[in-house]
């Protein structure tokens, strides 16, 4: 039946560049994974947009030498025996895998894939306009084009964030967020350049950066751990409550730069605002303590292992090292943005103080063996007040 609104016709003919966007970003599913690819290569890489509206590729970071391979291949010998026993249970056998930022930046988004899909699918569920916009013609203008480009924003919001934090990552647990198959992966490029840039011995900077994997493997692989926090980061993802009138109004204002729209474009979607609406769900709100604990606690654990056992390894310049890679987590980037807006995850200094004291706390009232009760039993994981008054969380699992 026709009634003279067919869905089917395309706004943006007459424009070629948007015709072309609408035919080719149609019948995507939540996510396109293909701009998420492209866009995770280009942020991990440095690329430019002209480079890609050009036809051009991203220049690929130099394949890692194979004795870089088998050096970290050794030195993880080494850090797993030290890790294992200051946490006293069990860490994994498995070879380190070494990357370049562009093979962690794939990676990362193939381990996320479910989680992400899920977040595009809860963005996407809303599209209706409210009353006073609906009988608007520009507005339903833009919303359909909002819900036309809705999958490739977010394959470019979640490719370019990945492929951001690719560019800075060391390993797998710079963001703590436990994958269905855990994995112990090190950004080699990039843990050299920092030992360059901070004068630390090269097989020192590897050491730390290999124990705090092995932390972090070990820790996320405990499954009340895991299961905990991925919980709570999908309940997350799965509380968006998007507005549409607030995707409509940034693209209504949106100033196209006649002379290069694909870059004015791509820094408009850039906007977290423009993605998640103007503000986030009160089931989301509820959730940010619970979060922000499961956070600071998987820092705190990992942070203390880490100094820990490089302190026996390396000696003196552990402290030297711990000092730059904190100073490092300081420095807040646009994609510490979005992971905070699109994962709830905040991985600012406060998290770090909190995760630090809660088991620097345990550990001064109960030795090491005080944090035992945490990696055995799933009814030990800390409350929002717990992880600031460890003493209360060492009454609690203790008084049984």
């Amino acid at each position: 039946m026709d009634d003279g609104n067919d869905e089917s016709v395309n706004p943006f003919e007459g424009l070629p560049l948007f015709g072309d966007l609408s035919r080719a970003l149609s019948g995507q599913g939540p996510l396109n994974w293909d701009a998420a690819k492209q866009f995770a290569l280009l942020a991990a890489t440095g690329g430019d947009m002209a480079s890609m509206v050009g036809g051009g590729t991203p220049t690929p970071s130099a394949n890692i030498e194979p004795a870089v391979r088998i050096r970290y291949g050794e030195l993880a010998g080494i850090a797993r025996l030290h890790v294992a026993d200051v946490m006293q249970v069990p860490v994994t056998e498995a070879e380190p895998s070494v990357a370049t930022p562009e093979q962690w930046a794939q990676q990362t988004l193939e381990a996320y894939r479910p989680l992400f899909n899920d977040m595009a699918t809860s963005l996407g569920q809303s599209d209706q306009l409210p009353a006073d916009l609906a009988t608007d013609p520009m507005a339903q203008m833009m919303a359909g084009l909002s819900k036309m480009m809705a999958p490739a924003m977010m394959g470019m919001s979640v490719g370019s964030m990945v492929g951001g934090l690719a560019r800075r990552a060391f390993g797998v647990y710079d963001l703590p967020i436990p994958r269905a198959t855990p994995a112990l992966v090190l950004v080699a490029p990039t843990i050299d350049a920092f030992a360059t840039d901070w004068e630390i011995a090269t097989d020192e900077m590897r050491l730390w950066v290999i124990a705090h994997e092995l932390a972090g493997h070990t820790l996320l692989s405990i499954p009340h751990i895991a299961d905990h926090l991925r919980g709570l980061v999908q309940r997350h993802v799965g509380a968006f409550r998007p507005d549409a009138s607030a995707m409509t109004d940034k693209l209504t204002g949106l100033e196209l730069d006649q002379s290069d729209p694909l870059a004015a474009m791509q820094a408009a979607f850039g906007d977290p605002e423009v993605l998640l609406g103007a503000v986030r769900s009160d089931e989301q709100l509820a959730l940010e303590p619970e979060i922000d604990t499961a956070v600071a606690l998987t820092i705190g654990v990992i942070d203390w292992v880490v100094d820990a056992v490089a302190v026996r390894m390396i000696g003196g310049n552990a402290l030297t090292i711990a000092e730059a890679v904190r100073r490092r987590r300081a420095e807040a980037s646009p994609d510490d943005v979005f992971v905070e807006r699109l994962l709830g995850i905040r991985l600012g200094q406060e998290q770090t103080a909190r995760g630090k004291a809660f088991v620097q706390g345990i550990v001064d009232r109960a030795g090491e063996d005080g944090l035992a009760p945490l990696f055995n039993d799933a009814g030990a994981m800390p409350t929002p007040n717990e992880i600031d008054a460890p003493g209360l969380w060492l009454a609690r699992v203790t008084d049984d």
